[in-house]
């Protein structure tokens, strides 16, 4: 990641949008990082956990750094196909995408929440879907040249409105993974501290949030298409 953002300036001397992919491929890894961190989780293996955090950590400040470097790069309006303010919208969801794997780790090392065992399951289920829909949503992002060289015409547009298709299934497939999770817990929660309910729910809002947000990076580009 260091490399990709000491090379940035000749990078945007090339295409204006490889810098984003690189970004959403940052964030994207951030998020993919929780699947082995809810089975290390399960594991009870704290010291694991902690390690993966750090991991994230550390792919959530190359992304920021990333971002730093689009937002003083950036070329002007007059030299991009598509409005610039549309471009920084999308770098903004992208980003949300590594600051949400952030905190859902940072929330379960820091209270060391240990899921109920018949929740492990449905739980490991919601995070490989949530990882899912984020890495739908780098696909799409991975079009963009492909849509620049098109004009954002033709059978370009066609196949990216349908990745992005694609990628609202995943987030719509990763609610019926969140329902399922909440309704087995609530047959469980008399079981726990208040307090650790509390953010074990907060936890499976997060989950949840972050497919949201990497359904939100494919409509950011959806817009652009309209325009």
């Amino acid at each position: 990641m260091a490399r990709a953002t000491s090379n940035i300036r000749q990078i945007f001397g090339r295409s204006p949008f490889k810098p984003l992919q690189q970004h959403i491929d940052a964030c994207y890894e951030c998020a993919a990082l929780l699947e082995p961190l809810f089975e290390e989780v399960a594991a009870n293996d704290w010291d694991e956990v902690a390690r993966l955090r750090g991991e994230i950590i550390d792919g959530e400040h190359a992304a920021d750094d990333l971002k730093r470097h689009i937002r003083l790069h950036l070329p002007n309006a007059f030299f991009l196909p598509v409005a610039r303010a549309d471009l920084l919208n999308l770098l903004i969801r992208q980003d949300e995408v590594a600051n949400k794997a952030k905190d859902i780790a940072g929330l379960v090392l820091g209270r060391r929440l240990r899921f109920p065992d018949p929740l492990l399951e449905p739980l490991a289920a919601l995070a490989q879907g949530c990882v899912g829909t984020c890495e739908q949503a780098c696909k799409v992002i991975g079009e963009l040249d492909e849509l620049v060289g098109s004009g954002f015409r033709g059978t370009e547009v066609v196949r990216v409105r349908d990745m992005i298709h694609q990628l609202d299934e995943r987030e719509h497939e990763t609610d019926t993974l969140e329902h399922d999770l909440r309704a087995a817990f609530f047959h469980l929660e008399q079981g726990f501290p208040p307090v650790e309910v509390v953010f074990m729910h907060r936890v499976i809002d997060w989950l949840g949030d972050l497919a949201d947000m990497a359904q939100r990076v494919g409509h950011g580009l959806e817009l652009m298409l309209s325009k």
